[in-house]
């Protein structure tokens, strides 16, 4: 085979539609080896050529293979020392992923010959090959007919998420046909494009599609990884989520999914984990970046390079300290959008990437890079703000370019609607955009993701229907999710025939898809919440790859009347700028010249009608107040910069179990309310529905239940 000396740039194997460049860093490597296998399944005696690469420049070993192209399995061998208490891993028999790899073909199959030591003894050096276990890479055709695709480039203001899991999705859809679902094409069909329409979802989130790994407990277990936070590819979509039957059409099919949602007008938001990887700690598994050059990309103890400094609570944590490590994270992202022309990412645990010396740091390199660089700047940057780490929880602390995942507003909210006491003060920050945790920063209301659930725990309708975890099918004896469903007190726990009880049950849930939809901010919704998807109690399906985790599409007929009701919010929101301000509330009187002169943008009200004193904030058991929106303090330019003025709105929350009477306000307000939300009603008066009621008049609100009023007509005092 010709060898040529290739170029160190770019990392990774690309195909210029003559030959293929591989190139891999790796400074403490003292002879690579690039291995290329025929294609088909790994198996042991499979033919393996290894071309050793003489060419260094800067830690970078590569060479030019005019003979390759597109479907050429590949992968490597790093030879170097294997000193563990130096910090040091490399071991020649073990195949190694390219780090830089942009497909993937196979699955890891677990062996003892993919650790460098014996399983019964970490202190023997394990030699056995352990390519006959090992995926391999793929060597890519980067072209693709993108057509006249273009990036929605909704506002953050105009965002609506859904968060999905590309397989969960459309495993059980009926309208997909069977060879699709549970992909990437399987996505793209038109069945669930129409239901993420008229939804008025304008961005799907999808949890981890980078190339994963399950870890080996859980198939011993008969379980694998359904979430995907175990990557071991940065630049690869899953293998698994593609139906192409082409050995690398996976690139492709990805593509064509990106292209039919923005043809929808939905954004795609990745989910990814530059945290850490698949390879777990000391006595994980060498699959790649461990036998490449395992201090270069891991974070080590300084005083013990043998142990791993882990942030994430999966055994190692990415070395954001190191410039090659750094240049992956930044090549990943630019790859995902200038190639794959996604619109954003949702990093997971990003408090570990500010981690330079132990501590969270808000200046960290990666932030910098970040905010410099011309391409990922661009784009939706969502952190979840925390790690496991000590000082890890950095709600509210990072930089202006960012948004968050608030967990904040998600406690808040969970706590005032399970009725727990002095809750009032804080929930108003929540739904106002959370101007305590972002505002000092420079930052806006869209800087705050709201929701209520997530994948990571119960589903929106277990959420109310079960007072415990029931995780008994993860094999971890319970001990595995978080406890945040005590003190709920469900009275029933799971599925009941007791009619009150399933009233209460659908009230709750619409009371939080109101308060989700009402607040200022970035509403996320988990798939499925909007068809009572549950999960029997599960708040922990990390592992459960069926039917607890997949979307029963079919058995949502039942709750056709939550999805029409979620639906109108998401109408509702969409017609009112209103609920969606790009600047907080600050609680001054409007300075438009017409409409309301003397009132002010917000107005915090007792049921009795009166606005709130600091006793009522403070006062334990209170759980009902109304909230006044100015329509002419919206903060929404016209295209041609003319003040455009919105309805006025009243929302009243009672969060006790019992009915609270609320006053409406008259007089300078409105003479004329109009119901537009009462989740209490019954089914057949749902969002959209006209009643009124005269300024001064009384209004009962349900326990538990929440009435948004629209003002109907001038304000009596300027009429």
């Amino acid at each position: 085979m010709r060898v040529w000396p290739g170029d160190a740039y770019p990392l990774g194997a690309t195909w210029d539609g003559s030959g293929t460049n591989f190139a891999l860093f790796s400074e403490i490597a003292e002879q690579v080896e690039l291995c290329l296998f025929d294609a088909g399944s790994p198996a042991i005696g499979s033919a393996e050529t290894r071309i050793p690469l003489t060419e260094v420049d800067g830690f970078v070993w590569h060479c030019y293979l005019p003979d390759v192209g597109p479907g050429q399995h590949y992968a490597y061998r790093v030879h170097g020392p294997y000193e563990p208490r130096r910090g040091h891993r490399c071991n020649p028999a073990k195949l190694l992923l390219d780090p830089y790899g942009k497909a993937v073909a196979g699955q890891v199959r677990w062996h003892e010959s993919l650790y460098s030591y014996r399983r019964g003894d970490p202190a023997i050096f394990n030699s056995g090959d352990s390519a006959p276990y090992m995926p391999r890479n793929l060597v890519i055709s980067p072209y693709f007919d993108w057509a006249d695709d273009r990036p929605p480039r909704t506002p953050y203001h105009e965002t609506l998420i859904y968060e999905a899991h590309v397989r969960g999705l459309t495993m059980r859809h009926p309208q997909v046909p069977p060879a699709v679902r549970g992909t990437y094409a399987g996505l793209a069909h038109p069945a669930v494009l129409d239901h993420l329409v008229r939804l008025g979802v304008t961005a799907i989130e999808l949890m981890p599609v980078h190339q994963f790994v399950p870890e080996p407990q859980l198939v011993e277990r008969g379980l694998t990884n359904y979430w995907g936070y175990n990557t071991i590819a940065f630049l690869a979509p899953h293998n698994s989520y593609a139906a192409a039957g082409a050995s690398h059409g996976q690139v492709a099919e990805f593509k064509a999914m990106v292209r039919a949602l923005h043809q929808a007008g939905i954004e795609v938001i990745l989910d990814v984990v530059y945290n850490h990887t698949a390879e777990s700690g000391a006595l994980g598994p060498t699959l790649s970046f461990r036998g490449i050059d395992n201090a270069a990309y891991y974070q080590l103890a300084d005083q013990a390079p043998s142990v791993y400094l882990d942030y994430t609570g999966c055994g190692n944590s990415l070395n954001v300290r190191h410039p090659h490590a750094l240049q992956l994270i930044m090549d990943s992202l630019r790859y995902w959008i200038l190639d794959m022309h996604v619109d954003g990412f949702r990093f997971d645990l990003a408090s570990a990437l500010a981690r330079e010396l132990h501590h969270v740091d808000r200046l960290a390199t990666f932030f910098d890079l970040v905010q410099q660089d011309p391409v990922v700047s661009q784009v939706k940057l969502i952190a979840e703000p925390w790690d496991v780490g000590e000082g890890g929880y950095q709600v509210g602390k990072f930089p202006p370019l960012w948004t968050e995942w608030n967990g904040k507003y998600r406690d808040t909210v969970r706590d005032l609607w399970r009725g727990e006491h002095a809750t009032l003060p804080e929930f108003a920050y929540r739904l106002t955009g959370s101007s305590d945790l972002y505002e000092t920063s420079a930052r806006r209301p869209v800087a705050s993701v709201n929701f209520v659930t997530c994948h990571d725990g119960f589903t929106l309708r277990d959420l109310v229907s079960y007072d415990h975890k029931h995780n008994e099918a993860n094999g971890e004896d319970g001990r595995d999710g978080s406890d945040d469903n005590r003190s709920w007190d469900c009275g029933t726990e799971g599925p009941t025939q007791d009619p009150a009880i399933n009233e209460l049950r659908s009230r709750q849930i619409r009371n939080f898809l109101v308060t989700l939809f009402c607040s200022q901010g970035v509403p996320m919704l988990t798939a499925g919440d909007e068809m009572g998807r549950t999960q029997h109690g599960n708040n922990n399906a990390y592992c459960q790859d069926n039917e607890v985790s997949w979307v029963d599409w079919a058995g949502a007929g039942q709750y056709q009347d939550l999805l029409d009701f979620t639906c109108a919010l998401a109408r509702l929101r969409r017609q009112h700028p209103l609920f969606r301000r790009r600047r907080f509330f600050n609680g001054l009187p409007s300075a438009v010249p017409t409409g309301h002169v003397d009132l002010q943008d917000i107005i915090w009200l007792a049921p009795s009608g009166r606005e709130m004193t600091e006793a009522d904030w403070q006062a334990r058991y209170a759980r009902a107040l109304a909230v006044f929106l100015n329509g002419d303090a919206i903060s929404e330019p016209a295209p041609h910069g003319e003040k455009v003025r919105d309805s006025d709105f009243l929302l009243l929350f009672n969060a006790h179990s019992e009915a609270v009477t609320f006053t409406l306000p008259g007089g300078r307000l409105h003479d004329t309310w109009e119901v537009v939300v009462d989740t209490a009603a019954p089914s057949a008066a749902r969002s959209g529905s006209a009643g009124a009621g005269s300024a001064g008049l009384t209004i009962e609100v349900t326990g538990r239940s929440v009435v948004v009023l629209r003002g109907v007509g001038a304000p009596a005092a300027l009429a």
